[in-house]
């Protein structure tokens, strides 16, 4: 059974408020949870975040691994630090952020112009040289 640390949707219609909650994996996002460890509430001005530091360390030393909204509301509520103190090692279970994925360009034509690619490679330190010369002539 994996665990997750997340946010759990409450509140009206147009008004979140968030839980932070200890749940099941494979359980729906405002579904079955084992334990609240926290509030969100992203409309206060500032936003409030609460949390019990003791059992959020304590959950990610078991192994919980939070998601990556839940994992800024830990790091702003100070939860990094202190499971970095108790645990002597860096956070490991923070978990990366999410960069996309390159999209592969279609080359089809790229054996035909491979040869046009290197002939103008050669050429172009000769230019950056004779730039660098006329340069050196104009500023005597």
């Amino acid at each position: 059974m994996a665990v997750k640390i997340r946010l759990m949707r409450v509140g009206k219609k147009k008004q979140p408020t968030y839980r932070v909650v200890v749940a099941d994996e494979r359980s729906p996002r405002d579904g079955r949870f084992i334990e609240i460890i926290g509030q969100y509430q992203p409309r206060q001005e500032p936003s409030v975040v609460i949390l019990d530091t003791d059992k959020a360390v304590s959950w990610l030393q078991k192994g919980a691994q939070p998601t990556e909204q839940a994992a800024k509301v830990l790091g702003i509520a100070g939860v990094w630090d202190a499971y970095k103190t108790t645990t002597g090692r860096d956070a490991a279970a923070k978990p990366p952020q999410k960069t996309p994925k390159p999209k592969p360009v279609a080359q089809a034509a790229a054996p035909a112009s491979a040869p046009a690619t290197a002939a103008v490679a050669d050429e172009a330190p000769a230019d950056a040289a004779t730039a660098e010369a006329a340069t050196e002539d104009a500023s005597e």
